[in-house]
């Protein structure tokens, strides 16, 4: 069989004898049939040099972004489970201020731009925390209602409400009145309105409006009532209708800010 296939496929070529080409000193044997010229093909292949890619470009950045979000963490942890601030002790008032300073010089250390991020401020924003609240009032390190004490008062959320085209600057309480037993507790919204004004780069200067006051639960068919402003001249001289803060951090979701009082507020988007 090996023989057949050895013969069947030699064949063709046994059947053309051998000659010596004329003129030829090599003394090579050619086909007599003809010269078979066999054609190489070279293909080179050059691969471009890739393009100069830095990879540790962005890497710095990446770790700064992520260094603020852990931070905002700590901070927002930090905070948490003192009812805004009503429940800290000074150890936790420490926590509170040393995390958020960490944050605002994780975020550059410097100023926040308020006319550059103006848009960052529109919205409504929901207090999570403010170290003026230790002093167990609702007026802050500024005299105001106790809570707790002598007046049956349970302060809810508490919000501002920013818009940057009209510079609209509310504040916005939740409160629970006490009532003499049986009657139910009084819940009721008070919006403290306000025009504000940037001042400088990152301090806000704001000018009580106007108070009005919206029950709500079984008595929210009542309608609003306007609070009538106390004149200048009864008006202690710590409540001037007017206050200024400035803001110490501000991104699309958490704001910093610290009051001409020292108060430190941390507030999330709502």
């Amino acid at each position: 069989m090996a023989a057949a296939v050895a013969s069947s496929c030699c064949a063709s070529t046994s059947a053309r004898p051998l000659v010596r080409r004329a003129g030829s000193r090599s003394g090579k044997l050619w086909w007599a049939g003809g010269v078979r010229k066999a054609r190489l093909l070279s293909i080179s292949a050059t691969a471009a040099a890739p393009s100069g890619v830095d990879y540790a470009a962005g890497t710095g950045a990446a770790a700064d972004d992520d260094a603020v979000a852990a931070l905002k963490v700590k901070l927002l942890s930090a905070v948490s489970g003192l009812n805004r601030g009503l429940a800290a002790s000074q150890e936790d008032l420490d926590r509170a201020d040393a995390a958020a300073r960490e944050l605002e010089a994780a975020a550059g250390g410097g100023p926040v731009d308020l006319e550059r991020d103006m848009d960052k401020l529109q919205g409504r924003w929901r207090l999570v925390y403010s170290s003026a609240f230790s002093s167990r009032t609702l007026g802050g390190s500024r005299p105001g209602p106790p809570t707790g004490r002598l007046l049956p008062i349970t302060l809810g959320q508490v919000f501002q409400r920013i818009d940057v085209v009209s510079k609209d600057f509310d504040n916005i309480v939740d409160v629970e009145l006490g009532a003499p037993w049986p009657l139910p507790p009084v819940e009721l919204t008070a919006t403290l309105a306000h025009k504000f004004e940037i001042i400088g780069t990152s301090s806000i200067k704001i000018t009580f409006d106007k108070t009005t006051v919206k029950t709500k639960g079984n008595l929210s068919q009542l309608p609003p009532l306007e609070v009538p402003r106390i004149p200048d001249n009864l008006r202690p001289p710590s409540n001037t209708g007017s206050g200024e803060f400035e803001v110490t951090y501000l991104d699309g979701d958490t704001r910093i800010t610290r009051g001409d009082r020292g108060e430190l507020r941390v507030f999330v988007i709502s």
